[in-house]
């Protein structure tokens, strides 16, 4: 018997200092809106010092830091994609990947 697949918890880290609740919560919301059910948490969890990470499961999506600012949303769903469900066609933002290619 194979064990029921659990959906990946997404965690965005936003500074708090920097007044960056509103960008994750809109962020949260993109991802909520894209991936629905598949999807069995986005959480936001306040930090300080600039930070802003976002996780899938224990993989780092995205890093301001690393990364350099913030992702369009576009890349960030298409970077959770790759990550919760890579097959899945994302319609105009991959049409567009792929035209760039």
């Amino acid at each position: 018997m194979t064990q029921p697949r659990t959906a990946p918890r997404i965690t965005i880290t936003y500074c708090t200092q920097c007044n960056w609740l509103l960008r994750a919560g809109w962020m949260a919301q993109e991802l909520l809106n894209t991936f629905g059910t598949d999807l069995g948490e986005v959480a936001l969890v306040p930090g300080t010092g600039g930070i802003f990470v976002v996780t899938a499961g224990d993989r780092t999506v995205w890093d301001r830091k690393v990364d350099g600012g913030f992702p369009d949303i576009v890349t960030l769903k298409q970077r959770v994609r790759d990550v919760v469900d890579p097959e899945r066609d994302l319609g105009h933002g991959d049409a567009a990947r792929r035209a760039q290619d």
